[in-house]
């Protein structure tokens, strides 16, 4: 049971392959002539899953936007609470040095004016009487008066000192974004978000020109097996996809031709910008001889002509998306089978 499983995924990738190409005829993606078969592979850069009126894409290397919604105002987590702000220390706490000076300054003054007092009233004289008492208390009171003026004095100074070194708030009244310098945190708070940004373009009758001439000169570098010149016309991505095409042709002994391609009808669905990079999405209509044969028999021979016809063109319709960098060469990007 475990080998039936493991042979089943494997075979997932190809089968959904051979369904998006239809198993036979219609030029690569064969969408014309694929009943219910989807197509529609690619990239087509942040627009690649949006509605545009063909089949969704299935298979690119883009990835697919998450389809979670965010969660709701009610389903949130409580907020965690928040910690109280720490109390911001004194200027004593923050200056030890002049606290200790102070403290000594009071203590001194405090101790003159106790032992200073004690001292002048322990003088007396035999008779009990004190001595000297008008002018010892004139010269306590005179003392202490002075030291008291000192005191104001030195608090006076050290307070128009601290304040002539506190730092002035920075001003920003006349800076904005534009004026901001180049590499400073207001210029990058003005960058642009992780959002692809998407601006509509515009097509010129050149670029119509380049779709056409991609369009024949693809379908026939698929009906011949050329690798190397599906190469310069197509993304890395899209070359993977007709790399697998033409290795399960290979596989099978059989080769698909389209020939003759001759372009009847194109529309501009839309046209946008990504940063460097140009899309736009064409709607086209094209006629060619397009037919499978086998490679294991002879022209004329039953089983030869696997599907289609030889001599009768068939018309067919396709979405494709072209993109370029910086107004260089167009490259197909992604096919999309009309809705």
């Amino acid at each position: 049971m475990a080998a039936c499983i493991a042979l089943s995924l494997i075979g997932v990738p190809t089968v959904s392959f051979a369904k998006a190409r239809g198993g036979s005829g219609g030029g690569y993606s064969s969408g014309s002539r694929s009943s219910g078969s989807s197509g529609s592979m690619g990239s087509r850069g942040s627009r690649t899953y949006q509605e545009n009126g063909a089949k969704p894409i299935e298979q690119s290397a883009t990835a697919r936007p998450s389809a979670t919604p965010p969660p709701s105002a009610s389903s949130s987590p409580a907020p965690m609470a928040q910690p109280a702000p720490a109390a911001q220390p004194s200027f004593l706490q923050r200056n030890p040095l002049l606290a200790g000076i102070a403290g000594g300054i009071a203590g001194s003054w405090l101790g003159h004016m106790i032992f200073g007092a004690t001292d002048s009233s322990a003088r007396t004289n035999e008779a009990g009487e004190q001595v000297g008492e008008n002018a010892q208390t004139a010269g306590a009171s005179g003392s202490n008066w002075m030291l008291l003026l000192l005191m104001v004095m030195g608090a006076g100074a050290l307070y128009y000192y601290l304040k002539g070194r506190r730092t002035p708030a920075p001003d920003f009244s006349g800076i904005s974004r534009s004026t901001a310098v180049s590499g400073s945190l207001l210029a990058e708070s003005s960058a642009p978000t992780l959002r692809t940004a998407t601006v509509d373009s515009e097509i010129t009758s050149a670029d119509k020109a380049a779709f056409q001439q991609s369009l024949i000169d693809i379908q026939t570098a698929w009906g011949k097996q050329d690798l190397s010149c599906l190469r310069r016309l197509v993304t890395p991505e899209m070359l993977e996809y007709f790399s697998t095409g033409l290795a399960e042709q290979t596989s099978q002994d059989i080769a698909n031709h389209v020939e003759d391609v001759t372009l009847l009808r194109a529309e501009v669905r839309e046209a946008w910008v990504e940063n460097t990079a140009q899309y736009a999405t064409v709607n086209l209509h094209w006629s060619a001889r397009d037919y499978t044969v086998s490679l294991t028999k002879q022209r004329g021979e039953p089983g030869y002509l696997i599907e289609g016809s030889e001599e009768k063109p068939t018309e067919s319709s396709e979405v494709w998306t072209f993109m370029r960098y910086q107004h260089g060469k167009w490259l197909l990007s992604a096919i999309q089978q009309v809705a």
